[in-house]
């Protein structure tokens, strides 16, 4: 049982990543097709079809088609390959910053380098690079994922812990003392979920993949992420966690029963928890995730998602043209950020209004500050800059 965990997350990113040789899908053409055209686009996040509906209100030429699949991990990515490999596949979808390189060493991409270039000053510098592979480009971001402490603020005051922890010594000295005090309640949950241990690890300075020459390279056994998985392990040795799938129903009936009292996740999953988990509406608080040293506070980040332009499509400057609007107009980001609880890879959309706005599940928080600060620490050299 000791490293169940750990051998069950590294299989999962193993195969997710695809390490292997670079086999670039390259078409790169980018001219524009004479009259309107029509775009396909697959994704799942809510909000998408709104901001789909703004883009066809305001572009005549350019008619975008949404189609809403499962989300990615849960066989959205496995049906997009197939789509490519058969022909049918759309012309743009949602493919996360860690599923990229799978989509790129699968042929599954179309190179749009010349077309998005132009862009790229528009986007956090590492949100852009990681929309591409080794000097590709094959998309345009739409969000990052930086990482912080959700958290029943009324249950830890019961349990005599006043504020968030600062420090993952702190998280374990406090769930030990919430668990002495009542047995049924945890501070938080290990779901064994590759991609939030990858936004872990990231904060811990893993670096698990990157490119060597026309190879990928992957390290999931360094000090870091060894560092992340002893101190999860020994919560989960001592009981101190609940373990339990993450998204699943028992986890957000243990939040709803005040049996689960945290969540340490990125800022999409604010949204997430607060639809479900309403009857708790104003118990919650958004704060720092703890960090390994108080004296360099380091944020992870967990996702994050390029509109890419998938392999076949016969209108990739157009494409290309809806991908950009997509994350940059500021109504149409505005929608994001209170239905999708993005928060902006383009420069611009950290201006938004809707960042600044209370949010009454978190007693009224504006809680994109904390994320917006959670960004700032994120470190780009780490696990998912390539």
């Amino acid at each position: 049982m000791k490293n169940r965990a750990l051998r069950t997350l590294t299989l999962a990113v193993a195969l997710a990543s695809l390490a292997g040789t670079a086999a670039c899908g390259s078409d790169g053409s980018a001219g524009h097709s004479a009259g309107p055209v029509t775009i396909e686009f697959w994704g799942w996040a809510p909000g998408y079809e709104k901001s789909v509906e703004l883009f066809n209100s305001t572009h005549p030429d350019v008619k975008v088609v949404y189609s809403k699949i499962s989300p990615g991990s849960k066989g959205g990515y496995t049906k997009l390959l197939s789509a490519v490999k058969a022909g049918n596949a759309p012309c743009v979808a949602m493919v996360g910053f860690e599923t990229l390189p799978t989509f790129a060493a699968a042929g599954a991409l179309q190179d749009v380098t010349p077309a998005a270039a132009p862009y790229a000053k528009e986007y956090a510098s590492w949100a852009f690079a990681q929309s591409g592979v080794a000097g590709h480009t094959y998309g345009l971001p739409v969000d990052t994922a930086p990482m912080a402490f959700i958290y029943r603020k009324d249950l830890f005051a019961k349990y005599g812990i006043q504020q968030a922890p600062k420090t993952w010594d702190e998280y374990a000295a406090d769930a030990a003392a919430i668990h002495a005090a009542d047995p049924n309640a945890y501070i938080g949950y290990f779901g064994n979920d590759a991609y939030n241990f990858a936004g872990l690890a990231w904060q811990a300075g893993a670096k698990w993949f990157g490119t060597s020459g026309d190879k990928w390279t992957v390290n999931l056994d360094d000090p870091a992420t060894k560092k992340v998985a002893a101190f999860w392990q020994d919560l989960i040795d001592r009981k101190l966690v609940k373990v339990v799938p993450s998204f699943d129903t028992a986890l957000y009936q243990g939040m709803g029963e005040g049996s689960i009292l945290s969540d340490v996740n990125a800022v999409w999953d604010t949204p997430i928890l607060a639809d479900s988990v309403k009857q708790t509406a104003g118990n919650w608080a958004v704060a720092p995730m703890p960090v390994w040293d108080a004296a360099t506070p380091a944020a992870g980040n967990a996702g994050g998602t390029p509109n890419a332009v998938l392999k076949g499509c016969k209108n990739p400057a157009q494409a290309v043209e809806f991908a950009h609007w997509f994350g940059t107009d500021p109504a149409g980001v505005g929608n994001l950020i209170k239905e999708t609880g993005i928060y902006p890879a383009a420069l611009s959309g950290l201006d938004n209004p809707a960042l600044a706005e209370p949010d009454p599940f978190y007693g009224g928080q504006r809680v994109f500050d904390v994320f917006k600060d959670a960004a700032a620490h994120v470190d780009p050299a780490s696990s998912g800059a390539r």
